[in-house]
């Protein structure tokens, strides 16, 4: 399977190996710090990315919640889910970031696809 990880983390990791993996440490001992599942965390991450106004990171979790089993209407749920809560322009922004990735790798995850 091809690496869902995009370019820029790549030459990242080429560039600074050692930060990177200490940060891919980081994130591998907080999902095993407790008894969420996968899917779960990522729905959280994205939350949080979506909140920060974070397009890389919207990214990163949608693909990985893809990953984890989430269809595509979960994700949009999930997103949606936080108009009350950060706000229609922020929810907006992030519903965007969210299609790229499920446009281009997510259709086949939907249910309805």
């Amino acid at each position: 399977m091809a690496s869902s990880k995009p370019g820029f983390y790549l030459q990242m990791k080429k560039n600074y190996p050692q930060v990177l993996d200490a940060v891919e440490a980081l994130g591998e001992a907080a999902r095993k710090a407790g008894p969420l599942d996968a899917k779960t965390l990522h729905f959280i991450q994205l939350a949080a990315a979506a909140a920060s106004r974070s397009e890389g990171a919207v990214h990163s979790h949608t693909r990985r919640a893809l990953e984890a089993g989430a269809t595509r209407e979960e994700i949009c749920h999930a997103i949606i889910s936080l108009t009350s809560t950060i706000g229609f322009p922020n929810v907006t922004a992030a519903m965007s970031w969210a299609a790229d990735v499920l446009v281009d790798g997510g259709a086949a995850k939907s249910k309805r696809a």
